[in-house]
């Protein structure tokens, strides 16, 4: 197929795109009605209670999607690599949407309206199963996070983030340094802590020589290491 917009096709062809695998017949029909964007940093895609416009896919840069709690303090629930789709269950129930969405860097997105991609759902089990399993796959990962953020200490809670951080975006080309840069605030806020309480866990891992930082980068020089700390909790 030929795309005249770029985010379009990442959002399609890219490699973990839910529709890379469909006839391009498919492809036509989900892409009939549709619309792509850039978004700077900081800028909101959605917000919690509102409905869906649309299905939206995450083309390329980083978003995160966060509830508000008490003191307007965030919780970050869920970090969305390109090619994942964002707010996919309110707009798949027809509900509000639960949590709030935001771009962590310049990032580029794309919104399907409803109607042609559940018709196309409807008409091809494929696409049909691999929905169910992502949205299977997301809600193991939730509870697990649950549990995770209320039992594990804080250590604990840091190293599963990292290795989050990692399996979600990959490594940079030496092999260990995390391809997301994020604040110091958004990884206590995925960590369920404190900015200053994150800080001083990251100095103490980079003491021990379990991570390497440099200014928001941050290398995993010891997984093994990292890892035990995780699953200690």
């Amino acid at each position: 197929m030929f795309y005249t917009n770029p985010y379009l096709e990442q959002c399609i062809e890219g490699p973990f795109s839910l529709f890379r695998e469909l006839p391009d017949k498919d492809k036509e029909f989900l892409i009939q009605d549709h619309a792509c964007e850039s978004v700077k940093k900081g800028e909101m895609i959605f917000h919690e209670g509102n409905r869906p416009a649309g299905l939206y896919s995450l083309a390329c840069g980083k978003v995160k999607v966060y509830k508000e709690g008490i003191g307007g303090r965030e919780q970050i629930i869920r970090m969305v690599r390109p090619q994942g789709l964002i707010g996919f269950a309110a707009f798949i129930s027809g509900s509000a949407y639960s949590a709030s969405a935001v771009a962590i860097e310049d990032s580029g997105i794309c919104r399907f309206e409803r109607d042609p991609f559940m018709k196309l759902i409807r008409r091809n089990p494929d696409l049909s199963m691999k929905l169910m399993r992502m949205m299977a796959l997301e809600l193991s990962f939730s509870n697990k996070r649950t549990v995770s953020l209320t039992q594990k200490h804080i250590r604990g809670r840091l190293a599963e983030s990292l290795l989050v951080l990692r399996d979600t975006y990959g490594l940079e080309g030496d092999g260990r340094t995390i391809r997301a840069y994020v604040s110091r605030e958004d990884l206590a806020c995925f960590s369920n802590m404190t900015t200053s309480n994150a800080i001083r866990t990251l100095s103490m891992f980079a003491t021990e020589s379990v991570i390497l930082l440099e200014g928001k980068k941050i290398s995993i020089v010891d997984p093994a290491r990292l890892e035990k700390i995780s699953q200690l909790g």
